[in-house]
């Protein structure tokens, strides 16, 4: 379990909160991350906070959420000069399930947030990540007046022997139906999420979950209406696909690890993953991140903005901030982030807490950045690299992951291969080794 951080000023040391990081906020941040904790059943993979609520503690819990709100514009405004509710660009709520909080408490926290923050730009994305099984017309209709414009769904699988060994337990028929909801109900951008690489998930298996995912794109003619979104009966514009992963305190790792199935074979992982290259490309999905793939402008510019290593707010439980180079956490558990909430005036108590570091903050740009199909700008990453001692040492790893026929180092910007893509993260982790020689 994450412990609150204690950090020491003027001698004296005190448990951490979020206001020692937002003090610092001196340019305009334009993306917030909310995190909803609440699910009706835990699924066995998922390693994010989340649990089954029996207390009822949803009307609580957003009271607190509205407070950490409103403390997180206040900072933000500092940071706008002239401007009496700060802008946004991005907002996501993720979980846990935010479509199963009631529709009720969406509406007052939707109506703080609008009074604290401005989402009026032309270009907002305001995401909300929805539970097939808890989306009705009344929540949609509550989100769309609040300015949610995408929904992301979680489909995972549309095999109900593979959903069942991931412990999901929504039918695979309510994704569409779901989907439907969403955009009769007004929300123009719509996303799946999948997993592949189940233990005993055939490759067959896969490209049928991924060909039915696909087949719930925008119908052949429809387009991008005026809203930014598409036209058309529930399609999506936006899928992500996930190899499934063995994360540790997982009730899967657990199982994995009692030899109750095994994990898929890499040869297997590998060639599922390129035919979701090839499968996605087919239908005009093109890959802009390793496990991402949109239509043509339908990227999630509010992951893009992770990646790029951009500035964020955080509110919620666990809810991970980046701002002016701190980084930190909110304590991942719901009665003690209410409690420190309520006790320093909206202020989250905070853990794993980092202040801004160089070396720190490159090796997470390669990290994040080398994901992206954009890539890295060369140019910048080296003249950081050389603040650090390390310019020509990370030049010649770059060389040598090029050679190794994973990396591209041309046109000033480091980008993977079409192999690459398979190696991220050992390309990312050989670069980012560099910093510690």
């Amino acid at each position: 379990m994450h412990q609150t951080t204690a950090i020491t000023v003027g001698g004296q040391s005190r448990p951490a909160t979020s206001e020692d990081g937002l003090s610092a906020l001196s340019t305009p941040v334009r993306s917030l991350y909310a995190h909803v904790p609440f699910c009706f059943h835990k699924c066995h993979y998922c390693d994010f906070y989340s649990f089954v609520d029996s207390q009822d503690r949803q009307p609580a819990f957003t009271d607190a959420l509205i407070s950490e709100i409103r403390t997180l514009a206040r900072h933000a405004r500092r940071a706008s000069p002239g401007s009496a509710r700060p802008p946004l660009d991005t907002v996501f709520v993720g979980g846990g399930t935010p479509s199963l909080l009631r529709p009720d408490l969406w509406h007052r926290l939707l109506a703080a947030l609008n009074e604290a923050f401005d989402l009026s730009a032309p270009g907002l994305e305001f995401t909300v990540e929805c539970n097939p099984e808890t989306v009705t017309p009344e929540l949609i209709a509550t989100l769309r007046a609040g300015g949610v414009n995408r929904v992301s769904m979680g489909a995972q699988s549309f095999n109900t022997t593979h959903l069942k060994t991931l412990e999901r337990w929504h039918d695979p028929e309510n994704v569409p139906r779901a989907l439907e909801i969403a955009a009769a109900g007004g929300i123009p951008r719509r996303s799946i999420d999948l997993i592949f690489a189940i233990p005993g998930q055939s490759l067959t298996d896969w490209e049928t979950d991924l060909a039915r995912g696909l087949s719930l794109c925008t119908p052949a003619g429809r387009g991008i209406g005026r809203s930014g979104g598409l036209e058309g009966s529930g399609g999506v514009e936006h899928i992500s696909c996930y190899a499934l992963t063995y994360e540790p305190n997982t009730a899967m790792t657990r199982r994995l690890a009692r030899g109750e199935f095994a994990a898929a074979p890499d040869d297997l992982e590998a060639r599922m993953y390129e035919r979701t290259v090839e499968l996605c490309a087919e239908r005009g999905f093109g890959r802009y991140e390793v496990s991402n793939f949109a239509q043509p402008g339908a990227e999630s510019r509010h992951n893009l903005a992770y990646w790029r290593q951009q500035q964020w707010l955080a509110a919620g439980p666990s809810a991970s901030a980046h701002v002016a180079g701190w980084r930190w956490k909110n304590v991942p558990r719901l009665t003690d982030w209410m409690q420190g909430v309520e006790r320093s005036g909206g202020y989250a108590p905070a853990a794993d807490v980092e202040p801004p570091d160089p070396r720190r903050a490159l090796a997470e740009r390669l990290m994040m950045g080398v994901r992206i199909a954009e890539g890295l700008p060369g140019h910048e990453i080296l003249a950081a690299a050389e603040s650090l001692g390390a310019r020509d040492t990370l030049r010649r790893e770059a060389e040598r992951q090029e050679r190794k026929g994973l990396l591209r180092v041309s046109g000033g910007r480091w980008t993977l291969t079409d192999r690459g893509f398979l190696f991220a993260d050992g390309v990312a982790a050989e670069l980012m080794s560099v910093l510690q020689r």
